[in-house]
C-alpha cells in the first residue's frame, strides 16, 4: 500500500506541473491588485456558454494565488464553459510571531473580496466575455476555495448584521465544491492545513463570533443545488470534513450531492492530467447545461 504522504506529494507535484495558462481578458472588481477576475472563453467557439466562477484554494494563504488553478480553468474552457477565475486578498506571506507558516486569510477582507467579486462577475462578464451566459452560473472552488464557494452561495442565509448578506438567494445554477473546508469544527479537530481555520478567523478568542458568519456548516439550508466532490484518500482536507458538512445539511433538511472518488487524494480534482478532473467537469455540466 503506498505511503499516504508520498502519494499526496506526487499528486501535488502533478497538479502543479502544468504551465500557467494566460486568460483571454482580465477585469478589476476593486482597486486592490488582488481584486481581479481572469476570464477564459469557451474553446469550442460556441456563442453562449455557461459561466463557471472558480475560486482557488491554498488555505487562504498568500503564497497560493489563482495562477495554480489556471490549468484547471483552461481544462473547463476546453470543455465548452466560459470561466471566471477570481483572485481575492489572502493572509500575509510572513508568519505571525512564533508561527511556522504564512498567515491564513484576512478578516474581513477575504470575505469582502469574494462577495464583491461575485456581485461584479455578471456585469464584468457582459462587458468582457459576451459568450458567457449569466443565466447559467455555476460556482466551484477547491479546498479553501471550496469553502469560499459554499459561503458565497449562502450569503442570503447570513445573519442580518453580516455585511455580506444578500436579501435573496444568488442567481446560481449550483455549486460544485471540491474537497472543501466545509465544516469548521471538524476541520479544527483534525488540524486541517496547520490550524488555518482558527487563524483565518482571528484566533480562538474570535472563533465562535466569526464562525457564525463564515462556516458553511452553520449556513444551512441554502436552497442552492450543491455537490461536494471528495477524494477518499485526501489527507489534506480529509473526507471526514465533507462527511460532517453533508450530515449538517441533512439535519437542516437539505440534500447535498456527494461524489466520493476512490484512490484519489486532494490535488487530482484540479489536475487536468487526472481522471478525477473529468469527473469534476461532468458534475459542473450536470448543473450548467
Amino acid at each position: 500500500m503506498p505511503d499516504p504522504a508520498a502519494r499526496d506529494a506526487a499528486e501535488e507535484a502533478s497538479a502543479f506541473s502544468h504551465p500557467a495558462v494566460a486568460p483571454d481578458v482580465s477585469a478589476a472588481y476593486g482597486e486592490h491588485p488582488d481584486q481581479v477576475v481572469d476570464f477564459y472563453a469557451p474553446r469550442d467557439d460556441r456563442q453562449r456558454a455557461p459561466l463557471v466562477v472558480a475560486l482557488h484554494g491554498g488555505a487562504w494563504r498568500a503564497p497560493y494565488d489563482r495562477q495554480h488553478l489556471t490549468p484547471f480553468v483552461d481544462f473547463l474552457a476546453r470543455r465548452g464553459f466560459a470561466v471566471a477565475n477570481v483572485e481575492y486578498r489572502r493572509g500575509s506571506a510572513i508568519p505571525r510571531q512564533g508561527g511556522t507558516a504564512p498567515v491564513a486569510g484576512r478578516w474581513p477582507e477575504t470575505f469582502d473580496d469574494v462577495a464583491a467579486a461575485l456581485d461584479a462577475v455578471p456585469r464584468l462578464a457582459a462587458e468582457h466575455l459576451p459568450q458567457a451566459d449569466p443565466r447559467r452560473i455555476v460556482l466551484t472552488g477547491h479546498s479553501a476555495g471550496g469553502h469560499l464557494a459554499l459561503w458565497a452561495a449562502a450569503r442570503h442565509v447570513l445573519a442580518p448584521d453580516a455585511p455580506w448578506r444578500l436579501p435573496a438567494p444568488p442567481a446560481l445554477r449550483g455549486v460544485v465544491a471540491l474537497a472543501p473546508i466545509a465544516h469548521f469544527d471538524r476541520a479544527v479537530e483534525l488540524g486541517v492545513c496547520g490550524g488555518a481555520v482558527t487563524q483565518f478567523l482571528g484566533g480562538e478568542g474570535e472563533f465562535d463570533v466569526r464562525a457564525r458568519h463564515a462556516d458553511p456548516a452553520l449556513l444551512l439550508p441554502t436552497g442552492i443545488a450543491t455537490t461536494v466532490v471528495q477524494g477518499r484518500d485526501d489527507i489534506v482536507v480529509p473526507q471526514a470534513v465533507a462527511d460532517a458538512y453533508v450530515e449538517a445539511a441533512a439535519k437542516a433538511g437539505e440534500t447535498v450531492g456527494f461524489t466520493l472518488l476512490q484512490d484519489v487524494g486532494h490535488f487530482p480534482l484540479i489536475d487536468p492530467a487526472a481522471d478525477a478532473c473529468a469527473v469534476v467537469a461532468e458534475e459542473i455540466a450536470q448543473l450548467a447545461f
